[in-house]
């Protein structure tokens, strides 16, 4: 399978290790843009669920379907029951006293023998290899899951009619309530400009590349494995869950959608798929690095539409002169305490409340920030704050419809 030979070179070449910082699949932006967002989405549904269980006097059972390394756990674990104040203890939504049992499955025997690395001494997690091509793992007969997740691409493996008849089959193996999760790649991410004129009534796969693991000199060679992904769109998940209901007789209610990873998607740094992208990657990664500058004008967009497509080019057009107006507005408020003493930004009425919101914070942060004696407050506090907010307006901006690198589905099983 060349989605194997793929991976198999990613496992090997070092990127896929844990906590890397500026570079690497678990970088700065994975870890405190990627995944804290996509927790914050989850919360809710994770809050109830764990709400309900432990009424129940009952722990949870979690199916992570195409666990990589331990990704899913990392991630589903890590989502907080709340955005806690200065005084509170940050609390996970699923303690470890509320966890029955982890099962990960994944095809990729290197990517499981990491897991194992990584987690082999966990008495509740176990690790097993299965296609899921095959269908799910587990048989009427098996103890039903409360949670069974996806994350970062994994349905988009597959064809929607193998992906109705997964989710169907999670549906009847389920409890009477649990929580389905579904990660696909998002169809109108700026990152494949290239590939947006396909219908949406298309069932459409693209020829996908991991060359981000490759240094930028390396990436266009021949030889690099590529596999086919679905791109897909809110409307066309929706068609799945029809049918995974009509097959299954189950009730899916949808939770929410949202588009993950518009601005920071690893394809923008490559280009791959549209030689406009603009290479955010690192300079985002910059933000979040400690005892780091970073070059504040590299995370300005240049955005170039594409005929034909006026709502799409309408959103990110809005969405980029947003990113772009907290970024000058910092810039501006930065050489104003540099030239002795911050000058209060104008704020029109008209922009969104996250915008205005943002802008705020940034000037209370630099105000703050311009005051303290020792370290590098630039570094070390400024420029992490300008991180969260432009995920901040990532988060509040985005339609959930397929305009990021990842689509996601958080799905509630009612039986």
């Amino acid at each position: 399978m060349a989605e194997v030979k793929a991976y198999d070179k990613a496992a090997g070449s070092g990127k896929y290790e844990k906590a890397m910082g500026l570079s690497g699949k678990y970088d700065n932006v994975r870890r405190f843009w990627e995944d804290q967002l996509t927790g914050i989405f989850l919360r809710p549904a994770l809050n109830d669920l764990v709400n309900y269980k432990r009424k129940r006097l009952e722990r949870l059972r979690i199916l992570d379907l195409g666990c990589g390394s331990g990704d899913g756990f990392d991630l589903i674990m890590g989502v907080t029951s709340k955005d806690p104040g200065l005084y509170d203890y940050i609390h996970q939504a699923i303690m470890p006293e509320m966890l029955q049992e982890y099962l990960g499955v994944d095809v990729n025997d290197n990517l499981l023998e990491q897991a194992q690395e990584y987690y082999g001494d966990q008495p509740k997690m176990r690790f097993a290899k299965h296609d899921l091509s095959q269908g799910i793992p587990v048989g009427s007969n098996d103890e039903p899951f409360d949670v069974y997740l996806t994350s970062y691409g994994t349905m988009s493996h597959f064809h929607d009619e193998q992906a109705a008849q997964m989710i169907a089959d999670i549906c009847k193996h389920a409890p009477e309530r649990a929580v389905f999760i579904g990660d696909w790649l998002g169809r109108y991410s700026y990152e494949w400009q290239d590939l947006w004129h396909v219908s949406p009534d298309e069932e459409y796969f693209m020829d996908y590349r991991i060359s981000y693991i490759y240094p930028p000199e390396e990436r266009n060679r021949e030889g690099i494995p590529a596999f086919p992904l679905r791109l897909i769109t809110q409307n066309e998940v929706m068609r799945i869950i029809a049918k995974a209901e009509e097959i299954s007789g189950v009730k899916i209610r949808p939770r929410c959608f949202f588009d993950r990873s518009i601005m920071v998607g690893r394809h923008l740094e490559t280009r791959d798929y549209n030689a406009n992208a603009p290479d955010l990657r690192l300079p985002i990664n910059s933000l979040f690095e400690g005892y780091a500058r970073t070059d504040l004008e590299q995370l300005m967009v240049d955005y170039v539409p594409r005929e034909g497509f006026g709502h799409i080019n309408n959103f990110f057009e809005s969405f980029f002169m947003n990113t772009n107006t907290l970024v000058e507005h910092t810039i501006a408020m930065l050489k104003s305490q540099a030239d002795g003493g911050i000058v209060t930004p104008k704020i029109p009425t008209f922009y969104p409340d996250c915008l205005r919101d943002a802008i705020m914070t940034m000037q209370l942060v630099i105000e703050t920030a311009g005051k303290l004696p020792f370290g590098d407050p630039r570094a070390n506090m400024i420029e992490q704050h300008l991180g969260y907010s432009l995920r901040r307006l990532e988060m509040d901006l985005q339609p959930g419809t397929g305009m990021g690198h990842g689509l996601v589905g958080v799905f509630e099983i009612i039986k």
